[in-house]
């Protein structure tokens, strides 16, 4: 049976090589942005994270969980050099700049029903 490795969380962009080693990206939202093309870390850099999010909702074809589109806000101000936070630290933030996200307004809404919060 294989064994499943578990990679220590980085405690820098620099540390960071696998996606998994991200501060709140476990392996199912590993997974989500494997998913949408991103294979390494280093890939966050500059991205937007409501376009990984949009994306990732296109290629499930469902509206997924707004704490989602939080932890991609973490998890590409990690990568531009931000220190780790809890992804919920982000949901003020995305809040303000997106407030259709999650209220059934949002560019996303109907494109189905709700994912999991990431753990």
């Amino acid at each position: 049976m294989a064994r499943l490795l578990k990679w220590p969380k980085a405690a820098g962009a620099a540390d960071c090589r696998e996606l998994e080693q991200l501060p709140n990206i476990g392996p199912a939202l590993a997974a989500d942005l494997r998913r949408i093309g991103i294979r390494h870390p280093a890939e966050l850099q500059g991205r937007d994270p409501l376009a990984l999010y949009q994306a990732l909702c296109s290629a499930t074809g469902r509206r997924q969980d707004p704490c989602v589109l939080d932890t991609f806000m973490a998890a590409c101000d990690f990568m531009r050099g931000a220190a780790p936070a809890p992804w919920w630290h982000y949901t003020p933030q995305r809040k303000r700049m997106y407030a259709g996200i999650g209220t059934g307004t949002g560019s996303s809404a109907n494109a189905g029903g709700a994912a999991a919060r990431p753990r």
